[in-house]
This record gives C-alpha cells, sequence and structure tokens, in this order.
C-alpha cells in the first residue's frame, strides 16, 4: 500500500492540457497581464500537469512558457510562479546553482537541500544540473566550500543513504558508542566519525542510534554537535540529525526562521512553499503550529503581500488555528515530543556564580566610594552588583550597614535613576523581596499586569511561592486566586504513570463539556500536579484527544485564564524556552517592556540564564546579547541599564 498523499497541491480533475495553455496564453497577450487567471490555474494543477501545459504551450504558441512568464511577471512573484513550472529536479538543481555563484555562497540553501533530499531526488539534481548547466555538480561544490562542511556535502550528494528498511539492530548501541567516543568522550572531535555515520546510514536505523545516544552521553546528540562542532559544518550536521528525526518539523523551523523578526528571507520561503507543496506540506502545517503555537498560514497573510502572498496561501492550503485535531504523523511528533521532553534531563545553569576572591567590606567601602561627592560612578556599581551572587550581594548589604552605618538600597536609590536604578535595586533584593516587590508592581494603579502576575507565579517552586507571601504580599488579584498557583501547593516528585493516564483522559473528557466544567478540570489538574507528572499526562492527552493541548487552551479558553494555563504548559514543556520567548516578545517591536526585561533577567541570571540564552539564540538565530544592544531602553540610562544586562547575560558565555 503506497504513503498516504500529505501535500496540499493534487491532480486537477478533467484536466486538459491545451485549454489551460490557451488560458494562461490569453492571460498574457496585450497590455499587462491577468496575474490573479494566472495563479489561480498553476496552483490548482500539480507539477506533472504543469509540465504538460508548459509541452501545450510550445505546441500551441511555439514560445516557451517559463520565458513568457519571466517577460510579463516580476519580482518575488515571478519567482514563485516560475518555480513551480520548474520539475522538482530542475527547481533544486536551479537553487543550488544560484546558491553558489557570484563572490558568496548561501550555504543555508545547499543544506537545506542536500540534508532533506530523498537517494532518489539527490540522483535527478545532479542530473538536472548537469543537463541545465553543463557542468559538474560535485565538482562545483568542490570549488565552492571547505573543510568537514565539503565532505559532508560531498556525502550526501552521492545519495548512497541505506534505505529506510535497513535496521542493523546489531550495530545500533556500536554506531551510538562510536559517536560518543569520537565526541564528548575524547578531547577534540573525530569529524570523520559522524561524516560517515550521519551520511550513510538509514533514517530508521540512525533514528534507533539518536535514543541509544541519548542513554550513553546523557545529552542529546543535537547538544553534542553544537558542543563539538562549529560554524557551517555544525549547521549541516544538526540540519542531518533534524531530518532525521522528522522533515516536516525541519521545514516548519526554516518556514518560521525565514519570516520572524524585520524583513522576510523569501528565497527560502518560496523554495520550501514549492517543493513540499505536493510532498509534506499537511504535517509541516501541523509542526508549524504545534512549535510555534500559530498556524503557517497566519504567518503567511501577516508577512506578505499581494499575489505574492495569495500564491503561497494556496500552496499551504488552510489555516490551522480553526482546526483542533492533528495529522497523523504530527500527531506521533508531538507524543514524541512530549515523551522527550519527559525524558530529557536538562542541566539548569545560571550565568551569576559566587565571586571567587569576595570581600565583603571592601566591597561596601568600594560602593560607598562610587556614590560619594559629585556624580556617581555607575560602572564600579555596575561591575560589583552584577558580578557578586545574591547571597553575596545580602552579605555586602550587612556589611554596608554594620560599616558606615548607611543602608545601601537608600543610598543606591537617590544615586540611581529609571532603569539602571530597577535593575540594580533589583539584583540587591532577595529573590522573595524581589518578587514581592514585582507582584506589587504588577497591581499597582488603576490597571493590573496580569501576565507578570502569571509569570511569577506559574514559574516559581512551593518554597519560593510561600517566601514570597512572607514578605507581606498583599492578595488582590481575585481573578487569578481561583487558580491555586498563589498557594504554593503544587505536588512534587515523579509522575504517577496510572494517575497521569488518568489524568489525560479527563482532560480530554472535559474537551466535550461546558466550557465552565472544561476550565474546573483544567484548572483542577494543572495547578496542583507536579511539572514531572503533567509532561507526562501532557503526552497521553494526545494519544486520548489527537489533539494539541496548547491549541485548545487557545481556542476554547479566554482572557487571564487561558493565560495562565497556556503558561503552565510552555513551562512543563520547557521553562527556558518559555521565558526566552518573554525575552523576545519584551523587546521586539517598537518600544521595549524594561520591567519584563529586568524581571526575568534579574530573577533568572543565577537559576537558568544559561539555558534561556540557548533557547533564544536556536529560536530567534540572534543571542540575547545581541537583542539587548540592539533594542533601546530609555535613553537617559540607556548605555548604564545595557551595561549591566550585558554583564548578567555575558557570564559562562556560550
Amino acid at each position: 500500500m503506497g504513503k498516504e498523499f500529505r501535500g496540499t497541491i493534487a491532480d486537477q480533475p478533467d484536466f486538459d492540457a491545451g485549454s489551460d495553455a490557451e488560458a494562461l496564453y490569453n492571460a498574457m497577450k496585450g497590455f499587462g497581464s491577468d496575474r490573479e487567471a494566472i495563479l489561480d490555474l498553476i496552483t490548482s494543477r500539480s507539477n506533472a500537469q504543469r509540465q504538460k501545459i508548459r509541452a501545450a504551450y510550445k505546441s500551441q504558441y511555439g514560445k516557451d512558457l517559463i520565458d513568457d512568464l519571466k517577460y510579463e511577471l516580476t519580482g518575488k512573484f515571478e519567482r514563485l510562479i516560475v518555480g513551480l513550472m520548474r520539475t522538482p529536479a530542475y527547481h533544486d538543481a536551479k537553487e543550488i546553482k544560484d546558491a553558489i555563484k557570484g563572490a558568496g555562497t548561501d550555504e543555508k540553501c545547499l543544506i537545506e537541500i542536500l540534508a532533506s533530499r530523498t537517494n532518489e531526488q539527490i540522483h535527478n539534481l545532479v542530473a538536472a544540473y548537469k543537463d541545465a548547466y553543463g557542468r559538474d555538480l560535485e565538482e562545483d561544490v568542490i570549488g565552492d566550500t571547505s573543510g568537514h562542511f565539503r565532505k559532508m556535502l560531498i556525502v550526501l550528494l552521492q545519495g548512497t543513504r541505506e534505505e529506510d528498511d535497513v535496521v542493523s539492530e546489531d550495530l545500533v548501541e556500536q554506531d551510538a558508542q562510536d559517536l560518543y567516543d569520537a565526541g564528548e568522550a575524547q578531547w577534540g572531535t573525530d569529524e570523520a566519525k559522524f561524516i560517515m555515520l550521519l551520511g550513510n546510514r538509514s533514517v530508521t536505523h540512525l533514528q534507533l542510534v539518536f535514543d541509544e545516544y541519548e542513554k550513553i552521553a546523557e545529552k542529546s546528540i543535537e547538544d553534542s554537535i553544537k558542543s563539538e562542532l562549529s560554524g557551517d559544518f555544525e549547521r549541516l550536521m544538526l540540519a542531518v540529525v533534524q531530518c532525521i528525526r522528522s522533515k516536516p518539523m525541519f521545514f516548519a523551523k526554516c518556514l518560521y526562521k525565514s519570516m520572524k523578526g524585520l524583513g522576510t528571507a523569501d528565497n527560502t520561503l518560496i523554495r520550501i512553499m514549492v517543493s513540499r507543496s505536493e510532498t509534506d506540506m499537511l504535517d509541516i502545517r501541523e509542526c508549524f503550529r504545534l512549535r510555534y503555537e500559530k498556524s503557517l498560514y497566519n504567518m503567511i497573510q501577516d508577512d506578505t503581500s499581494g499575489e505574492y502572498k495569495r500564491t503561497l496561501l494556496k500552496l499551504c492550503g488552510g489555516d490551522d488555528d480553526i482546526a483542533g485535531e492533528f495529522f497523523p504523523e504530527a500527531a506521533q511528533i508531538a507524543y514524541k515530543m512530549w515523551e522527550t521532553s519527559s525524558m530529557t534531563k536538562v542541566q539548569l545553569r545560571g550565568t551569576v556564580r559566587p565571586y571567587q576572591n569576595f570581600d565583603p567590606a571592601s566591597d561596601a567601602k568600594a560602593l560607598r566610594k562610587a556614590m560619594k561627592g559629585f556624580g556617581t560612578d555607575e560602572d564600579t556599581i555596575i561591575d560589583i552588583v552584577t558580578q557578586r551572587s545574591n547571597a553575596q550581594r545580602q552579605e555586602i548589604r550587612r556589611i554596608f550597614k554594620s560599616l558606615l552605618g548607611r543602608d545601601l538600597m537608600a543610598d543606591l536609590k537617590s544615586e540611581l535613576s529609571k532603569n539602571l536604578e530597577r535593575l540594580i535595586l533589583g539584583l540587591m533584593m532577595s529573590p522573595a523581596e524581589f518578587d514581592a516587590k514585582m507582584m506589587k508592581k504588577a497591581m499597582e494603579g488603576a490597571g493590573t499586569d496580569e501576565h507578570s502576575l502569571i509569570e511569577i507565579l506559574v514559574t516559581r517552586s512551593n518554597q519560593e511561592i510561600q517566601e514570597m507571601f512572607n514578605n507581606a504580599l498583599s492578595s488582590r488579584w481575585r481573578h487569578l486566586s481561583r487558580l491555586n498557583i498563589d498557594k504554593g501547593a503544587r505536588e512534587e516528585g515523579p509522575a504517577d504513570m496510572a494517575r497521569a493516564l488518568e489524568d489525560a483522559q479527563e482532560l480530554a473528557d472535559a474537551c466535550n463539556s461546558e466550557s465552565d466544567d472544561m476550565e474546573d478540570k483544567f484548572m483542577s489538574i494543572l495547578c496542583t500536579r507536579s511539572f514531572p507528572h503533567l509532561r507526562r499526562v501532557f503526552q497521553e492527552f494526545v494519544r486520548c484527544s489527537n489533539k494539541d493541548i496548547e491549541q485548545i487552551i487557545k481556542k476554547e479558553m479566554s482572557g487571564d485564564f487561558k493565560n495562565a494555563m497556556f503558561a503552565i504548559v510552555r513551562s512543563v514543556k520547557n521553562q527556558p524556552s518559555y521565558f526566552a520567548d518573554r525575552l523576545y516578545k519584551a523587546m521586539k517591536g517598537l518600544g521595549t517592556d524594561d520591567r519584563a526585561l529586568i524581571r526575568i533577567m534579574v530573577s533568572r541570571s543565577e537559576i537558568d540564564l544559561f539555558n534561556i540564552r540557548k533557547e533564544f539564540k536556536e529560536t530567534h538565530e540572534a543571542s540575547l546579547h545581541e537583542f539587548i544592544q540592539e533594542f533601546p531602553l530609555h535613553k537617559g540610562d540607556r548605555k548604564c541599564s545595557i551595561t549591566g544586562l550585558y554583564w548578567l547575560c555575558s557570564q559562562n558565555s556560550l
């Protein structure tokens, strides 16, 4: 039985190549062209049908259809339509030719195509390149690349990966051990071993190897590649691993990166939408929604315009924010993601550690000197405060009082201003003091900053919440208190598998209940169970309901309750990723949410800011350092505030 069709573009019933050729000719003749007619026709025919239209056009009008389309259309719309008119092999050949011609090389294009194509597709690509350009693709790649990156590209160009039904069970453990020995277990890296295994073993075999590797190394193969390799070679090997795990997820990530932030990487967007529209676009859409809590359709809609947008949306095929259920492969990926989340041991690391040669009396005197007389030595204050642990800062406060008879917090408040004052005072408070202060600030004035309340209450441990309340925090937020996350009474400990199955089924059943009943059930489970237990619950929820719990919350709930439930799920899945997303939102667009930026940087600096940085860079392809430097705080204290934030972020550099 053949594999189920997972594309969005299929053969048009009652197809007539001659009639379509005539329609396209009429759309382009005379003054101007009927762009709507062109895009509607081409996006509703399969690639095989388009080739027949092209042949009919040539026989009826003695002209090449692609040449006429290039003449009549312009810009991104032209590139997209012409790309659809080429066969997959010739489209790949054109993309690679463009990637390596001229002064620079588009390594991302080479990586994306060669890491993701099957043996047959590689062979067709090599033949198409030779036919179209009269050149040997391997020779051109050799001439344009270097080092281990080039070696791996050449291996992939052979198209000799073992077929998926080839699994050497006796070699799985050995291959995993060989990869470990080639990297983590020795000084330096045996790149040849990585190239040989990742470039030749079958997809199914390598999936088993990666699972076995994680048992041996106690970290994922991706994390090992990031620590052992570098540059384009690292990016290529990560792409190969991602394609081994799930091609739809790999392309979902590429699509997201092509559209996020300022500007759009249109060549990447076009290349993927063209090449996957008849292959696995349905699964890519589901993986996109699963990872980014937003449909691919909506992101294209927000990021593009005109006929270009309309064509892309036709290739996309539908808006998954309207639907709630998974397609089969996406359901399997979702289940595996939660399983990986529940099994992976993540070592949380802060960026601020105790200062080695700590002398609280010397620090107290230095701080006093920095604030005496005319003007304030802000650099000295920043250097001392950001390079001491919180426990050391509390010792400095005590010594400052006993030695100098002054309140350090009061002196800092009188000498500093705006964001630098908030940052330094936040660092000088104990974690419980700081959280209590942030909660109070969130509730001051006419409005309430519910996002801040939710972020703090969802991500703090029972002990942290109880200590925060001991700092005389009032409880005005009645709209959040029903969630019980303000009580600091969440269960602790590992998952109870039998109970996790019961909880998952109860959540699945609740999705068909009245709104209030559903909210009560979600609250009773999500606000009381331990995080390890909830990871298992959410994993089994996929199996019970074939639905995405994040999408259910997004669609069926509203207001602060929805935001709180969503934050819990994100924190359970990957708390550093949740904070990375909060930081990105605090700095993107016009202006900066200074309070959120300072709150997260201060509160996570000794817990998991190192991990947050890694998640930030992986998702946004820019370091947290770069974002902090690029996005403006208030002009008056921009330089000093950024210096302080940069110090918090910089220590224990990646």
